[in-house]
């Protein structure tokens, strides 16, 4: 699920009619003394992040002035609350509450149903209220069709004990709050506290909203750059990672880096897992040998290999890893081949230097372990391929061993160094790339294997040369599956005339960052 800020969240309940604090976002303390000035009041400044508990974190503080403010705020940004470091700070009026409530919706999966819960009691431990005090706590189930009525939120505050004006005003924010959790497909939301000042008017002192993932195509609005459930703001690898999934829906890639920075002497490597238990299996045999991961990364679901080749190629962005650990489910239903033809692809651009350990279990494992043994003998590292029989603690021992042989050295991180393809050589776009064969190099093609190679029969062979047998739009549509076979066919057995471009928008400026930093 994806989590929005408070400020995001205030922003999307004011649309909607509901009062919040008047105030704004500051990304600087002298922008929180400008709005600390606007607001012409005493503040209250709220650090910015996917937490709660955040008075206790000393994330909350209170300003008198606009000078103690950006004195309050100077000491808040730059802050390292878990694993935020804080770089906004929402400022906003403190308000002069009377009473406070609390307003909670989440999906209830066994009736398939938003459910709405209500307390008059407030919302800090909201579990213990429900049990200690039962008559101040309601909920109700919500037809979807429908929506929430007045008269159902009436009925849902007056079972707490409200009445009168308070509970007119109470039942027009929450039902003004369940249109915008349903506008934005949110998986949960909450007002916590929803309070009431002392001149009587309700306001949304605090709100989280928690989009679904599935759904975060349909609201660009809101910005979300990866729509993942973290504990952290993503990593721009990370965020160069999610736009590889996002636009491509063959398979599932997903990827986490969970050491950003390490020291040299750590035995930090790249993990490759495919299926979330087998990820899970392999990810114990190698910690128990004393690696570091520098980032989970699953490719399951039947990816194509233009997937698996990019995921190979981020993995490959992280600088001082010591060796490449690919293990995953030892039954996964997906062809094996495609993944194997990913990396060799991968591997050999990067000039792999550090050693491999790929364990591809399932369907046309023995071909997926064929085609890494045949084509990854000139790399400067060895890569391994191994299969279902073989265990992981096999592996991660392997790769110990292999790490060992390379006398532990560290990968560098390279350019990325754009194909220089002929001016005029014979190209048709795919799914999410361009595939470019230089005709004057086929002549001297004996096999033509290409177009055996091509299980999706999008060539054929016209005056002796490898051509589309679709249109460009179907091939461009996904008629070329990018399996990547009639690239390496021709790379390992022919004239090299083959180059499928598979661009990661963004790799090339990232990795030029990381050698910069290196080289500093």
């Amino acid at each position: 699920m994806s989590k929005l800020y408070e400020f995001q969240s205030k922003k999307l309940l004011k649309e909607g009619g509901i009062r919040v604090p008047a105030g704004d976002v500051a990304s600087s303390p002298a922008e929180v003394r400008e709005i600390a000035q606007r607001i012409g009041k005493p503040v209250v400044l709220k650090i910015q992040v996917w937490l709660t508990g955040r008075a206790g974190l000393g994330g909350i503080q209170f300003a008198e002035t606009s000078e103690e403010a950006e004195d309050a705020a100077s000491k808040m940004f730059g802050m390292k609350v878990k694993n935020f470091v804080i770089d906004k700070i929402l400022v906003e009026e403190k308000l002069k509450i009377k009473s406070e409530y609390f307003a909670g919706l989440v999906i209830d999966d066994s009736k398939k149903s938003p459910l709405l819960i209500f307390s008059s009691a407030g919302g800090t431990g909201i579990e213990e209220i429900a049990r200690s005090h039962p008559e101040n706590v309601s909920q109700i189930s919500i037809d979807v069709l429908t929506g929430l009525r007045e008269y159902e939120a009436r009925n849902l505050i007056r079972k707490t004990g409200i009445s009168g004006k308070l509970l007119l005003q109470l039942s027009d924010v929450l039902t003004k709050f369940y249109k915008v959790a349903r506008h934005y497909d949110a998986r949960s939301a909450e007002m916590n506290p929803l309070v009431l000042t002392e001149d009587n008017l309700v306001y949304a002192a605090d709100c989280h909203l928690t989009i679904d993932d599935y759904a975060v195509f349909r609201h660009p609005e809101l910005g979300i750059e990866v729509a993942r459930e973290f504990d952290r703001p993503p990593t721009l690898l990370e965020k160069i990672a999610y736009q590889v999934e996002e636009k491509d829906y063959r398979g599932t890639f997903y990827f986490f880096q969970m050491a950003e920075e390490v020291s040299k002497d750590e035995k930090l490597i790249g993990f490759h897992g495919a299926g979330g238990g087998g990820s899970m299996m392999s990810m114990d045999a190698v910690l128990a040998r004393g690696f570091k991961l520098a980032n989970f990364c699953d490719t399951s679901g039947n990816p194509s290999a233009s997937k698996v080749y990019r995921a190979s190629k981020i993995i490959l962005s992280q600088p001082d890893i010591r060796g490449y650990f690919a293990s995953g489910s030892g039954v996964a239903s997906q062809e094996q081949y495609h993944s194997a033809r990913g990396m060799v692809k991968a591997f050999h651009e990067e000039k792999l230097s550090i050693p491999g350990v790929i364990r591809l279990g399932g369907n046309f494992e023995e071909k997926a372990i064929e085609i890494l043994g045949n084509y990854l003998k000139d790399i400067p590292a060895k890569v391994e391929g191994y299969g279902r029989r073989d265990s992981p603690e096999f592996c991660a021992q392997r790769l110990e061993e292999l790490i060992k042989e390379n006398q532990s050295a560290c990968y560098e991180v390279k350019s990325v160094v754009d194909p220089a393809l002929p001016p005029n050589c014979y190209s048709f776009e795919t799914l999410t790339g361009k595939l470019a064969i230089d005709h004057e190099k086929c002549p001297d093609c004996g096999t033509k294997g290409c177009i055996e190679a091509c299980k999706a029969e999008v060539l054929k062979l016209e005056d002796g040369k490898p051509v589309l047998s679709v249109s460009p739009e179907e091939a461009k549509k996904g008629k070329c599956t990018e399996c990547l076979a009639c690239e390496i066919f021709c790379t390992f057995h022919e004239q090299d005339a083959i180059f499928i471009h598979l661009p990661i928008p963004g790799l090339k400026e990232y990795r030029e960052k990381i050698i910069k930093k290196n080289k500093a």
